[in-house]
């Protein structure tokens, strides 16, 4: 009886410590500071894209903007907690503005 009590309590205690793992939830393009500051007025699309990568969003109907968009979901919660958007704004393949959400 007493060895069926100490395998419960010990089970118990086992299964206890397992605890359900969720991960984060990251989706989009990373910004980062240092490549928001490296860019400047006049860059072409390819320089643009070698810095920032390739934009999560690009319109067909609006060639010439650029939708850079990067969230955050902790896994232990359903809200997501950082949200980033820069948007790129082109005329005749140069840049002409960029409109930060950060």
């Amino acid at each position: 009886m007493r060895l069926k009590f100490l395998t419960v309590i010990l089970c118990g205690l086992l299964l206890s410590a397992c605890t359900i793992h969720t991960i984060d939830i990251q989706q989009g393009n990373v910004i980062d500071k240092e490549g928001l500051d490296q860019l400047a007025i006049g860059m072409t699309k390819r320089q643009v894209r070698f810095i920032l990568g390739t934009p999560l969003l690009q319109d067909p109907f609006h060639i010439n903007r650029w939708d850079y968009i990067y969230t955050l979901q902790p896994g232990n919660t359903r809200e997501v907690t950082k949200r980033q958007r820069v948007t790129i704004y082109f005329e005749n393949e140069t840049l002409v503005k960029i409109d930060r959400q950060l």
